[in-house]
């Protein structure tokens, strides 16, 4: 009963944070100068274009554990617009989704010239996403639910989103699945409502001849089930000959809890991930290696999430803005 009781803790808050998140799941990406996997209004907003690739796997050793892969780039069009595409592959047991995004996004600049930064963006993103339910491996006794085939279903999404970015203090706004879509291939068992906002707001501080500091939060709420989770970062970047080299921790945890049998009572656990990663500029070139591990007594592996981010920089303005602000510059 114990063994039950832990098990559906684990798969409800699983849900919740990985395969649940229909589209791309909000990780820890994002602290990889990959704030456009997440906010659509940072298409274009940096003075240089990026390619970002990452690729994100669970529990290795277990069998069909989540795993996740991206390739973006955004840029500018023009001199106050951005455009941009994400293509990913989301994987979790009998479950994945693909999906592909189109981004459009408009800066307006209220600064003296372009050195000093202080930028208005907004941006939206439209989706095409197909889920897919692999009932191929379902064998035994008969259930009318279930078909021993391959399901598929597409449906068609919205992003919105605002960020300002003023020298060194950002802010960004976005709501996820904007639009309601209608889908039957869970029946009964999936919601309409797919609305998720995010919030985030970070600044950096520090000499850049020396360390910068780069403390940010962000705030994830689902409208339909309420659920809420807060992650709290810290980034620190070393400026060099050849770039720059950084380091980051996010600390994430739920508002939410679930209760869960031990042996000598009731616990109560809330989700937890502590995400230490390092990175690498070199040139128009980065690297980034993240890894993630649950806390807490209740957890389904000892084995934590790794995830590696690949990046190029293309076609970069000579004039860079006068701030700290490496999402940007």
């Amino acid at each position: 009963m114990i063994l039950r009781i832990r098990f559906l803790f684990f798969f409800l808050t699983a849900t919740f944070f990985s395969y649940g998140q229909e589209g791309i799941p909000v990780y820890s990406d994002y602290l990889s100068d990959n704030y456009y996997l997440i906010h659509p209004s940072m298409a274009g907003a940096a003075n240089c274009a990026k390619i970002r690739l990452t690729a994100r796997k669970q529990w290795f050793g277990q069998d069909e554990a989540p795993s996740l892969q991206t390739l973006s780039f955004n840029g500018k069009i023009g001199e106050r617009s951005g455009g941009g595409v994400i293509i990913f592959n989301d994987k979790n047991g009998y479950h994945s989704q693909k999906g592909v995004k189109l981004t459009y996004a408009h800066h307006i600049m209220f600064s003296r010239s372009e050195l000093d930064l202080n930028q208005l963006s907004f941006g939206i993103s439209g989706g095409l996403i197909q889920s897919q339910l692999d009932e191929t491996s379902f064998g035994g006794t008969f259930d009318p639910i279930v078909f021993g085939s391959i399901q598929n279903d597409s449906y068609f999404n919205v992003d919105v989103g605002a960020s300002y970015n003023f020298l060194d203090f950002y802010a960004h706004a976005t709501i996820q699945g904007l639009i309601e879509t209608r889908r039957g291939l869970y029946t009964d068992y999936e919601s309409d409502n797919l609305r998720k906002f995010l919030l985030s707001a970070g600044y950096v501080f520090g000499k850049r001849e020396n360390i910068t500091w780069e403390p940010s939060i962000l705030f994830q709420l689902f409208e339909k089930t309420k659920e809420k989770s807060i992650d709290l970062n810290l980034k620190a970047y070393k400026n060099m000959d050849f770039g720059s080299i950084w380091a980051a921790l996010s600390y994430r945890r739920s508002f939410d809890g679930a209760r869960y049998t031990t042996g000598n009572g009731v616990g109560d656990q809330k989700l937890q991930y502590i995400t230490p990663i390092i990175g690498l500029n070199y040139n128009n070139f980065m690297f980034a290696y993240t890894y993630s591990n649950v806390t807490g007594d209740v957890k389904f592996d000892t084995g934590g999430y790794h995830q590696i981010t690949l990046g190029i920089n293309l076609f970069c303005k000579r004039e860079r803005y006068d701030c700290n602000c490496p999402a940007v510059n």
